[in-house]
């Protein structure tokens, strides 16, 4: 007997959007923010933090975003804190984009794959950040992985933090920037789910703080996938300023915010009152 197919991460996504809401929560127990919930900087600090946030609001966002590093700095107990919230997160029905941003060549990309990216692996996501700069090509163990499994990927193209502009904005011979031809790959990478009129599973990590520089973007943000949207809350951006940066591709965007959401913890139901109102801001601008 065959067994079908995996459903795509974009449609998968897209469906998650239709119904949550295009909002995706970062789970970011920084050391501060442990202290802010009153917690100690353990494991069982760490444990008891992203509980809260996993039961609060994975049956309610999109998407939720454990940033691994957060997890990795307490070992192997840190490690099974994650692994823990991945399959809870999954289970009560969100998609978890692990926020890992690997990059490696050859073998060394395969193993991140496989941690990632295999349905068999404690740490398998419905998608991880990458980098692709050892360049896009190094990724293809990552992108054959995702297409095999139905899961994706967020490539980290246009990002949110200053000093990212030095290597992304660069200009190759043929005058096109490092992002603009991240992007490009993107854009063919999903041609397949696009011919079909599908979201496609490839995205990009486009930051929500890029508006004094969205002139220079324009039509390259259609690349038929999704547009992870970091700076929202923290670092400045708010869901206004989403049509200004991303335009057309605006309904494709999913933003993200930490702690604009998690400083209302630790109590559950300010932290979903607070994911709500950012859904419903999200949504009004998106439509």
């Amino acid at each position: 007997m065959t067994t079908p197919a995996p459903t795509p991460f974009g449609t998968r996504l897209r469906r998650a959007m239709d119904e949550r809401g295009p909002l995706c929560v970062g789970i970011d127990p920084h050391a501060s923010l442990l202290a802010d919930w009153g917690l100690g900087d353990d494991v069982a600090g760490l444990e008891r933090f992203t509980r809260t946030v996993v039961d609060a609001l994975a049956g309610r966002v999109a998407v939720l975003k454990p940033q691994s590093a957060f997890f990795e700095r307490f070992g192997s107990r840190g490690i099974a804190v994650l692994e823990r919230a991945v399959a809870d997160a999954r289970d009560a029905g969100a998609l978890v984009l692990m926020d890992a941003k690997r990059g490696d060549i050859g073998s060394t990309m395969a193993a991140y794959a496989a941690a990632y990216l295999d349905p068999t692996s404690p740490l398998f996501s419905d998608a991880v950040t990458v980098s692709p700069y050892l360049g896009f090509g190094s990724l293809r163990p990552a992108l054959d992985a995702a297409r095999a499994s139905g899961a994706g990927v967020f490539v980290l193209a246009l990002t949110s933090n200053p000093e990212g502009a030095e290597v992304q904005h660069a200009a190759r011979p043929d005058g096109t920037t490092v992002a603009a031809s991240v992007l490009a790959h993107l854009k063919a990478e999903n041609a397949e789910e696009a011919a079909r009129g599908a979201l496609g599973s490839y995205g990009a990590v486009v930051g929500a703080t890029l508006g004094a520089t969205a002139d220079r973007i324009g039509a390259e943000l259609a690349i038929d996938g999704p547009l992870l949207a970091p700076g929202i809350g923290a670092q400045g951006a708010t869901p206004a300023d989403l049509p200004q940066v991303f335009g057309a591709a605006v309904r494709n965007v999913v933003p993200s915010v930490s702690r604009g959401v998690l400083k209302y913890g630790p109590d559950a139901s300010a932290l979903v009152e607070a994911a709500a109102r950012m859904a419903d801001d999200v949504r009004a601008v998106a439509e």
